[in-house]
């Protein structure tokens, strides 16, 4: 069984900043990717960032210069620094874990969602 919990969400002024958090437990052989997702409502889901295991990153254009994503591979954690948001940043971001689970002594490849964290940008 694995788990994922996201925090750090919260409310926020525009040219705010927030540190959101990722963490992934359980029966992990292996992380390989992490990223960062977001839904605003009426919208789909959509990538902000991701992160390999050994540190090359991605960003969508809407957010380059402004979110800075990091991962401790020894603490299984994923962070996401989001900097000067804006109200157009307000969604649920959820954290995505692509791993190697181990299952009956067998490591599998899994992909697992948290359960996401609200993030508001408002005045």
């Amino acid at each position: 069984q694995v788990h994922i919990v996201e925090s750090g969400g919260g409310l926020v002024q525009p040219e705010g900043s927030l540190r959101l958090s990722c963490v992934a437990s359980g029966s992990i052989f292996s992380i390989y990717a992490m990223a960062w997702y977001r839904q605003a409502p009426g919208k789909q889901r959509e990538l902000v960032a991701s992160i390999t295991s050994d540190g090359n990153t991605n960003y969508t254009d809407f957010v380059k210069g402004r979110f800075t994503i990091s991962r401790d591979n020894a603490k299984n954690t994923m962070y996401l620094q989001m900097n000067s948001l804006k109200s157009e940043d307000t969604a649920i971001y959820y954290c995505n874990v692509d791993y190697g689970g181990v299952e009956r002594g067998v490591v599998a490849r899994r992909s697992s969602w948290g359960p996401g964290t609200q993030v508001t940008v408002s005045s």
